[in-house]
């Protein structure tokens, strides 16, 4: 069996929901779920590892935006960013008041196709109610003088409700919500999933430890590994863990105004991170799968890949300094870049949710909320998220997300 660093047993046999996983989706479901006055049954949340050193959640950037290329996404940004910034009016009067550093994201095209994505995005979020602007490379010069705008044909830039907050503190809120409303919590692996004998539900799950529980509704929500959970009842889904590089740096010219979420048409990206320090991301132009205990940092993208890019696009930023750096993971969904959401065709007890592709954190509170809603209602009421469903997984139909960083 699969070991973890502590395991801990189960105080019941039985429970009325199952989620595998407990970083921050799983958390989020957990506490839409604990706190719903509709829902008075016993949740289990099983985590593999309590400290969540390796989970997608500890190594966020914690980003929001709505600059994305489907309505429906932008509208579960936005109840995102409601969320964050309401936590005492949704968590209670002793939640902590967050904000979002509204430095917005700066799409940049180099190209009149990109050029035209960037316009086709722009009609979908500004009929979703997002304040995206478009903007000539004369006018990105203009307010932000720092870019080298030369090779650009069109940016495009959201300062609403769009930029970075603290995504470590609202998974906290989350996990501890959850559990003082009764969630329990175990650090333990699900090792196997067994369904009734028509297949048509599970049944139980075995822990590492040897037990076996009983489970009236089950939540995959465990990152990386979404599809080894899937893959225990049967189910085979599109979901690969992907490499993902961060870096903080200092600038000997530090910019004389905030810098925005700047995604460079060479695919890096980088903003403004504290008063005087900088963070940038990226990955490898070779970009394979995987596996989930992979998190060796190389070195060698930086130096050809990442710093090149910053330094062409803001000369400013020639000298710099890189102050500390890490490697994370994304849960890709190969198919369409979307999350995967709801409940299993034939497994009816068994629900999705995986393969968010880099923009999980920000999603967090609209599709917990959601699967708490399908979970007690057997259907969505505040947002329907069924475009997201695992039947075009089937049909092999993507709902495809332009907008991926």
């Amino acid at each position: 069996m699969t070991q973890v660093a502590k395991t801990e047993r189960p105080a019941r046999a039985s429970y009325d929901v199952v989620i595998v996983g407990g970083a921050m989706m799983g958390s989020s479901t957990a506490w839409f779920l604990a706190q719903n006055p509709d829902f008075n049954g016993t949740v289990l949340v099983v985590e593999r590892d309590p400290s969540y050193e390796f989970a997608a959640t500890s190594h966020t950037n914690s980003c929001i935006r709505q600059q994305f290329s489907t309505g429906l996404n932008v509208k579960i940004s936005q109840f995102g960013a409601e969320f964050v910034q309401n936590l005492p009016r949704f968590m209670g009067s002793d939640a902590p008041k967050l904000t979002i550093q509204n430095f917005g994201y700066m799409y940049l095209a180099n190209s009149a196709a990109f050029a035209d994505v960037l316009r086709a995005s722009h009609k979908v979020q500004v009929a979703a109610g997002a304040a995206t602007q478009l903007m000539t490379p004369d006018q990105i010069k203009a307010a932000y003088p720092f870019y080298a705008v030369d090779d650009l044909t069109l940016g495009s830039i959201n300062t609403v409700d769009e930029g970075y907050f603290d995504g470590i503190t609202l998974f906290d809120m989350f996990r501890r919500g959850a559990r003082a409303k009764g969630a329990e919590y175990i650090a333990n692996e699900v090792v196997a999933i067994t369904k009734n004998p028509t297949g048509s539900r599970v049944d139980r799950i075995t822990l590492a430890t040897g037990e076996t529980i009983a489970c009236g509704q089950l939540v995959n929500a465990s990152g990386t590994r979404g599809a080894k959970t899937a893959a225990m009842a049967g189910i085979d889904i599109p979901i690969e863990p992907r490499k993902r590089f961060t870096w903080i740096f200092t600038a000997e010219q530090p910019l004389d105004r905030p810098l925005p979420l700047t995604i460079d048409p060479s695919g890096v990206h980088f903003r403004q991170d504290g008063k005087t320090t900088y963070m940038a991301g990226g990955h490898a132009d070779y970009d394979p799968a995987v596996d989930q205990t992979d998190f060796e940092m190389d070195h060698t993208i930086w130096q050809d890949h990442i710093w090149p890019a910053i330094a062409t696009r803001v000369p400013q930023f020639e000298a710099i300094k890189v102050i500390r750096e890490w490697v994370g993971h994304y849960d890709m969904n190969t198919l369409d870049k979307n999350a995967i959401v709801g409940p299993h065709h034939d497994i009816n007890n068994f629900l999705f949710l995986n393969g968010f592709s880099g923009h999980g954190l920000q999603q967090s509170p609209a599709m917990g909320r959601g699967t708490a809603e399908w979970l007690v209602y057997g259907g969505y009421r505040s947002l329907d998220l069924s475009p997201l469903g695992f039947d075009r997984v089937l049909r092999n139909q993507p709902y495809l997300e332009k907008a991926i960083i």
